[in-house]
């Protein structure tokens, strides 16, 4: 799939290690936050220092590609880390600046490690720049190159003071402060880095296992009336430092499950498509998203559902089991509706799996877009009432309870019918199609009182054909609410916000005060990164089905009866695989707010026991665990391979890891027989930052974990060793356990190095 080159196999699994840059209640409780994974950044030829490397930055040509500029300016060292080091070295506790650096990707460029709230800007266009709307030039040469080389715009310098200080006065005197004099303007909130992914190292999947960040899914897609198989193959890094999810007309037979007849049975998909997700390995609680994405297919080409978007981690999405009547609730009031509808509810007045009492949980959902291809422009067909038309991004905030009564879709909102305190920007539409959803489910058993409404909030967004197979920065802000208020706003409490971005342009605005209507809240869950294509009769199908086509099976490689029912040129565009590309995904938070967290499992919205005492709903019948633990090293590598290439045969190259020679056991020496144990095989061994079977994962994980794993200890349980207050204990359970196993172990080798022995039978 990446130009040819060999997939290796992966058959052996070797437990990781445990992380031991991860904080102890211990030493957090001291205030010791101490940071032992503070990434050395290199510059090219060695570590010449920032200055060197800052020159080698600021002489890269911008005529060269996206790919040349970000490998000349990967790995560069800066101040901030040798400052940070030598912090470390002495022991002094960690910074606000270098507590969380746990999730972020050294080849991140220094300048984009931090960023501030983007201007509010309703229905007006942006400053117009050469003669032209900065929207209308976005894809013009110079805003293509700020994009991929991720700087922030230059400004005039200001004058700084000299080194020395001057002994006479100045020969102009200094004007007095005038009282027409504008207040001094405050300093813009700065958002750090806690999260980032560049997706620069080629070759790199995301198979279950093999990836700390994300998670690829193989398994068939329940919902939406998909008709795609998600494929981890489908999703992989390409040699360009992009990750590639991949859309194709593939068949896949699989095990469903129908619903009218409530049996299994077997089914063929005729497209796959990947999706990743950070489920349970990176969550985080308010702060800033981007990412810079080129979206899949053509822009007049409906039938693709690209989608980037949050999901609360109390839900796994495709597992439909974790959903039910946790989707997408929002709310802590409790009311007859939530009491029966809302799993976890605030009328609940007993604590469950570490959830507090009187706290309502759910996983509400926001939409950093979902994308619409087609040919219907805004004001006819479908869009007659509407000035946005195909190809469009939605973005939208799904939330529960929803209102009652709502508008009709396709119909303007009367006053009163909808939410308040929303707010478009420019080419952006209120969306009357879909106003939300109706919630009932196969096994509840009191559908008055269970069944629920969930709203959409959403916008359109015009896009064009820029838009699909080139570069543009998508961003979310997402401010939570506080009930407590703070010293800056008198102790007022503040009900948070949600805001959406296109190339810094502003998309659409969610006040938390439009929801207090029905009880809901911006989001304080912690939510999970989801990146996927669908392809659903649903959206950017035909809306009507053409005369004499049944539209029940859609197959690109069928009969006309199942290749009537698509969008024009659909089975077209999809005879070279469709490719949704990332350059990189960023998440950004103020660190002076407690209230924004990192963390799947937070103190204030647990879900680690929760999710362990429900495992079956977070995975497959198959699987023995929802996730499996990451595999560090072991892939089968060659030790002939060129340590110079990063290609998974060479465990990543030099800097990656170490393709090891496995030595044979002394017992095969006398085995005719060369397998099993004896077989000789090469095993990738991972070097420092990098994990995963062939070494081509950068390692992540939380610095603070706010909801450990229990421990005996934890229990008051005291081993052996602590109750006998000595040693020679120890060694005689271990020298009579040796004595038990070495005999068992002798053999299974024997039986390893020369096969089973015949056994005659009847004396022949």
């Amino acid at each position: 799939k990446n130009g040819g080159d060999l997939e290796w196999p992966v058959d052996l699994y070797v437990p990781p290690e445990e992380a031991s840059h991860r904080h102890s209640r211990t030493s957090l409780s001291r205030g010791a936050c101490l940071e032992p994974r503070i990434r050395r950044a290199k510059s090219h030829k060695g570590d010449k220092g920032a200055e060197v490397a800052r020159n080698k930055l600021e002489d890269v040509p911008m005529t060269m590609t996206g790919t040349a500029r970000r490998r000349r300016r990967r790995r560069t060292t800066t101040t901030t880390t040798l400052v940070a080091s030598s912090l470390l070295l002495l022991g002094s506790p960690c910074t606000t600046r270098h507590c969380h650096a746990g999730w972020i990707d050294e080849d991140t460029p220094s300048e984009s490690r931090t960023t501030s709230p983007l201007k509010v800007v309703p229905n007006l266009p942006p400053p117009k720049k050469n003669g032209k709307m900065e929207h209308e030039g976005a894809d013009d040469d110079d805003s293509k190159k700020k994009r991929q080389h991720g700087r922030r715009r230059h400004r005039d310098p200001t004058a700084t003071p000299t080194y020395y200080p001057t002994f006479d006065p100045t020969s102009v005197p200094s004007e007095p402060p005038s009282s027409l004099t504008e207040p001094p303007t405050p300093s813009p909130r700065i958002y750090d880095l806690v999260f980032s992914d560049e997706f620069n190292t080629p070759h790199r999947t995301f198979h279950d296992g093999k990836d700390p960040r994300w998670t690829a899914l193989e398994k068939n897609d329940y919902t939406n009336d998909a008709q795609h198989y998600y494929a981890a193959d489908n999703a992989y890094t390409d040699r360009q430092g992009n990750l590639v999810i991949k859309s194709e007309a593939a068949d896949t037979t699989i095990i469903g499950f129908n619903d009218v007849t409530l049996e299994k049975e077997q089914d063929t998909k005729h497209f796959k498509s990947a999706m990743i997700q950070s489920w349970n390995k990176f969550c985080f609680t308010g702060g800033v998203m981007e990412a810079e994405i080129a979206l899949p297919g053509k822009s007049n080409v409906g039938g693709l559902w690209p989608a980037f978007w949050l999901l609360g981690n109390l839900a796994r999405h495709t597992y439909v089991g974790s959903s039910e009547h946790v989707w997408p609730w929002s709310t802590s009031v409790c009311s007859e509706k939530s009491r029966s509808a809302q799993l976890v509810s605030a009328c609940d007045r007993v604590e469950h799996y570490g959830l507090a009492s009187g706290v309502g949980r759910g996983a509400p959902e926001i939409d950093v877009f979902e994308v619409q291809s087609g040919t219907q422009k805004a004001n006819t067909g479908t869009f007659l009432k509407m000035p946005v038309g195909q190809p469009f991004m939605s973005s939208s905030y799904q939330v529960a309870p929803g209102r009652l009564p709502r508008p009709g879709e396709g119909w303007w909102p009367a006053p009163g019918q909808w939410y308040n305190n929303l707010t478009g920007g420019m080419n952006t539409s209120l969306n009357i199609l879909f106003y939300g959803t109706y919630n009932h489910f196969l096994d509840d058993t009191r559908p008055a009182e269970q069944d629920y409404f969930s709203d959409a909030i959403s916008y359109n967004r015009q896009l064009n054909s820029s838009h699909f197979g080139k570069f543009h920065k998508y961003r979310l802000e997402w401010e939570l609410p506080d009930k407590n208020g703070t010293a800056e706003n008198n102790y007022t409490e503040t009900f948070g916000y949600l805001r959406w971005f296109l190339d810094d342009e502003f998309v659409m605005e969610v006040k938390g005060e439009g929801l207090n209507e029905t009880g809901a809240e911006v989001s304080t869950e912690p939510m999970y990164i989801l990146l996927n294509t669908a392809i659903s009769s649903q959206w950017g199908f035909p809306e009507k089905c053409p005369s004499n086509c049944p539209c029940k099976t859609y197959n690109c490689h069928g009969s006309f009866a199942e290749t009537c029912g698509f969008s024009g040129g659909f089975c077209d565009m999809l005879a070279r695989p469709a490719q949704y590309k990332v350059n990189w995904v960023r998440v950004y938070q103020d660190k002076n707010d407690p209230k924004q967290k990192v963390g799947c499992s937070t103190p204030e919205r647990p879900t680690r026991k929760f999710i362990e005492a429900h495992a079956k709903k977070y995975k497959q019948t198959s699987d023995e665990q929802p996730i499996k633990p990451i595999q560090n090293g072991g892939g089968i590598c060659s030790p002939t391979s060129p340590t110079t290439s990063i290609l998974p045969q060479s465990c990543g190259g030099s800097k990656h890891g170490k393709c090891r020679t496995r030595s044979t056991p002394w017992y095969c020496a006398a085995s005719p027989l060369k397998r099993g144990a004896c077989a000789p095989t090469s095993r990738c061994a991972c070097h420092g930052n990098w994990t995963g079977p062939h070494c081509l994962n950068p390692t992540g994980s939380d610095d603070v974990v706010w909801d450990p794993p229990e421990t005996l200890a934890d229990l008051g349980y005291a081993g052996p060793y602590t109750l006998m207050g000595s040693g020679p204990f120890v060694l005689l359970v271990s020298l009579v356990g040796i004595a038990l196993v070495a005999p068992v172990v002798m053999r299974i080798q024997k039986r390893m190095a020369g096969g089973y022995r015949r056994v005659a039978i009847g004396g022949s």
